[in-house]
């Protein structure tokens, strides 16, 4: 199978990782040319693979040893810099740098002073206070490390991927299998199709009348470090970071039952299998059948099988076996979101941003020919020292903004901005420039580490401020990397209620915030407003509002509920009414 630009941007990215420990830093000059060309190639709308060597080094942020990288990866499929680094610094190794407290150095002298290889050899060193013997750490270092151990929930026996790792990976590996052809569908399922945050492995169903050559191509995929188990229906292999890929390839006609199957949790397979027994059936991977005459009643497709059990059909989101089934049999399921129902973004970012990486023009150009009603351009505030505008930018961004309305009258633009919440609740600018944006979104970017009890405050003096539309990303979570703030959930989801501030989904996989559990926690609160936001920093982000759909989708979020879902004069009279 041909190397695809998401693979080459993959291995990329893994090289970033080994350097940051190699050199002992994440903003190593080789470290960040790498992760440069990461973005570069992740942008590009050109294939890799027919790239020249002096085409590549064209290209912005790609220099010309990174392009002979790339050109190694795509003519052999590895790259021996990457190889060597990876038997240096194994995966259960690398795991560590995801702790917050544990950068790259700090691994590495963890490891010559104490033998720490993996999470569970941290956990007993922290437990035996070995770490704060470390040169420049001490007691509060430690127990910054074990919290995070704990909120993470990082074991070393059950190794989960954060789903911005998981995803991509699986998505390149369907399309491969699917452009085969042998194969006539093919999809991802388990516990990524049902959308958690992480996950254990991957797994693949393939419809095919022809398995072996099927196999065989799964098997020669660049990603493919160990092949862990083969046979004529099912093989099961592990990438060079140790995530399990298993792939089964089943009849076409087994297809629904298989995705249906491998997809639900434990639990609702159970709970499935129950009704089909009450009917005098069985249901199993392969089909839903007579349990005397072994008739298949249903196979081809999951709403059948859905159908005949007596059930509305189950998104695969809600599949956890949590009262779903209860309601698909009573017609109690939420009305979910689609793709097709968001008809604004409401925290978009450009160039204007110090980290926006397509121009003000590009972003608005891309929300109208995306057929989106409105617009909220919500560039970082002037506390950010970093990306954030002064007020005299703000100022000249707002010209920028009435040339645009002109150029797309079918849009309507409104000028916004992300504020950052002090650790106190205040935010930037004086009231009047707040109250003069047309769309405020407050989010958490520092102090991630008070009490509960003053994260709380801080977010309901926020959720207070009537310059607040919507409270953006609102635990600051980083999936696998930093856990969310902790606050009184109830008191905020209250606070939000009371004042109509609404809170963010955010799309970004690294984000997914709020997560689905918080979601659900506020299933019954009809007075709440979500909005699903990209928090888009390029126009190809824009896709990233699929999987703000697909985390609302698992938290069960009723489209009613979701102010982007809105026409656009209901939205707009909505949002003037909380800046009132």
């Amino acid at each position: 199978m041909a190397t695809t630009n998401a693979g080459v941007a993959r291995i990329l990215q893994e090289l970033a990782d080994l350097m940051k420990l190699e050199e002992g830093s994440p903003q190593s000059f080789r470290v960040r040319a790498y992760e440069k060309a990461v973005a570069a190639v992740r942008e590009l709308t050109t294939d890799v693979a027919e790239m020249s060597q002096s085409q590549l080094v064209a290209v912005g942020g790609i220099g010309a040893s990174t392009a002979k990288k790339i050109l190694e990866f795509v003519n052999t499929g590895s790259i021996e810099r990457v190889e060597k680094l990876r038997e240096k610094y194994p995966p259960e190794f690398v795991e560590l740098t995801r702790i917050p407290g544990v950068g790259p150095k700090t691994a590495v002298l963890m490891r010559a002073h104490l033998g720490v290889e993996n999470v569970e050899h941290l956990k007993a060193a922290v437990a035996a206070n070995k770490v704060r013997e470390l040169p420049g750490m001490g007691a509060k270092s430690e127990d910054k490390i074990a919290r995070a151990i704990e909120r993470l929930g990082l074991h070393g026996k059950d190794r989960r991927t954060p789903i911005q790792q998981a995803m991509p990976l699986a998505r390149e590996l369907v399309a491969s299998i699917e452009a085969l052809p042998e194969v006539r569908r093919a999809t991802y399922c388990g516990s990524l199709r049902r959308f958690r945050d992480t996950i254990g492995d991957i797994d693949i169903v393939a419809a095919s009348t022809e398995p072996e050559p099927v196999m065989e191509a799964f098997l020669a995929l660049p990603v493919v470090s160990e092949v862990i188990g083969r046979g004529d229906t099912k093989s099961s292999v592990l990438t060079a970071a140790g995530l399990q890929i298993d792939l089964r390839v089943v009849a076409p006609s087994e297809f629904g039952a298989a995705t249906l199957y491998f997809t639900g949790s434990k639990q609702h397979n159970i709970e499935l299998r129950q009704r089909a027994i009450d009917r005098g059936w069985t249901l199993n991977e392969y089909a839903l059948a007579d349990a005397e005459t072994d008739e298949v009643i249903s196979s081809r497709t999951e709403k059948s099988i859905y159908e005949a059990l007596g059930l509305r059909y189950i998104a695969a989101e809600l599949r956890e076996g949590t009262g779903e089934i209860e309601a698909a049999a009573t017609k109690a399921l939420p009305r979910l979101v689609e793709v097709g129902d968001i008809k604004g973004d409401l925290h978009v970012h450009s160039t204007w941003s110090g980290d926006g990486r397509s121009s003000l023009d590009e972003m608005v150009a891309t929300a109208a020919a995306r057929g989106l009603e409105y617009i909220a351009i919500t560039e970082h505030a002037e506390n950010l020292a970093i990306n954030g505008l002064s007020r005299d930018e703000v100022a000249a961004e707002a010209k920028e903004l009435d040339r645009l309305r002109d150029a797309h009258p079918e849009l309507t633009i409104l000028h916004g901005s992300e504020l950052n919440i002090g650790p106190d609740g205040g935010l930037d600018y004086d009231n009047d420039l707040l109250m003069a944006f047309d769309w405020c979104v407050a989010s958490v970017h520092s102090h991630f580490d008070l009490p509960q009890a003053q994260q709380t405050d801080r977010l309901l003096a926020a959720i207070a401020h009537p310059a607040v539309n919507v409270i953006g990303h609102p635990t600051g979570r980083m999936i696998g990397r930093r856990p969310g703030i902790e606050f009184d959930l109830d008191a905020v989801l209250d606070a939000a209620a009371d004042t109509g501030t609404a809170l963010e989904i955010n799309c970004h996989l690294d984000r997914l915030d709020l997560p689905a559990e918080m979601l659900r926690h506020a299933r019954e609160r009809r007075d709440l407003t979500f909005v699903i936001s990209t928090d888009s920093h390029h126009i190809r982000e824009y896709d990233h509002l699929q999987w703000g759909v697909a985390n609302s989708r698992r938290g069960w979020v009723d489209r009613r509920q979701v102010a982007n879902t809105w026409p656009r004069d209901r939205f707009l009279e909505w949002a003037r009414l909380t800046r009132a």
